[in-house]
């Protein structure tokens, strides 16, 4: 098996972070840094979430024992590692963000009605090959969403998937996962009244179509 490269100490981004998005630092903790490199890889090559990335990643490094307090990292740490992986091993991934942005921006004006937000690994830039398109759409009857896509021809399955607040507190949302112009999507389905709480914080964790269009417009020409 072919030894792999050495990561360089400062990658450069294939693609424009959204505006905001702050540079991970992992402490310089050596295991810190094993397990969110080991977690990256999990979601490249296996298509893991990061809960799941981290949790195998620390089994595998660690026998099965509990790791050392502060040593799990964050997910902007996972971040961070993937878009490191994906720049030295996946020579497809500028190429890919591009096209998935752009049939995101897509699927987002054919939704306008639902307010869609982008969100997730599109959003971010950092796409591995099963990174789904994932679109927050904010309105109120749910059932006014998937008769819109019934109409529209779109066949879909109903999962759950955290509100993305994150508290334990808060319930599980509907979300949709379908395909749209070839490109596997997940709509998650949210009450209007929580796209105010969706647009605090900095970074922005999401964005709509004009932030998408400045994302686009400033990614590099030859990806376009």
């Amino acid at each position: 098996m072919p030894e792999r490269p050495c990561a360089p100490p400062f990658p450069t981004d294939p693609v424009p972070r959204p505006p905001g998005t702050p540079e991970a630092t992992a402490a310089g903790d050596p295991l810190r840094l094993e397990i969110a490199a080991a977690a990256a890889r999990l979601i490249a090559d296996g298509g893991l979430d990061y809960g799941s990335a981290k949790r195998k990643a620390v089994q595998q490094l660690l026998d099965g024992d509990a790791p050392p307090r502060g040593a799990m990292p964050d997910n902007a740490e996972v971040d961070a590692a993937l878009r490191e992986h994906l720049a030295l091993f996946d020579e497809d991934h500028p190429a890919r963000v591009a096209r998935m942005r752009r049939v995101a921006l897509a699927l987002m004006h054919a939704l306008a009605d639902y307010r869609p937000y982008l969100t997730g690994a599109v959003w971010k830039g950092i796409v591995a090959e099963h990174a789904p398109i994932h679109l927050q759409l904010f309105h109120d009857d749910v059932k006014d969403v998937e008769i819109r896509l019934l109409n529209d021809g779109i066949e879909f399955d109903v999962a759950e998937v955290p509100h993305f607040r994150g508290d334990g507190g808060r319930r599980e949302v509907e979300a949709l996962t379908t395909t749209w112009r070839g490109e596997p999507v997940m709509l998650s389905l949210y009450p209007t009244d929580d796209l105010r709480g969706a647009l605090r914080g900095v970074p922005a964790e999401r964005g709509d179509a004009g932030a998408l269009e400045r994302l686009l417009a400033a990614t590099p020409g030859d990806l376009g």
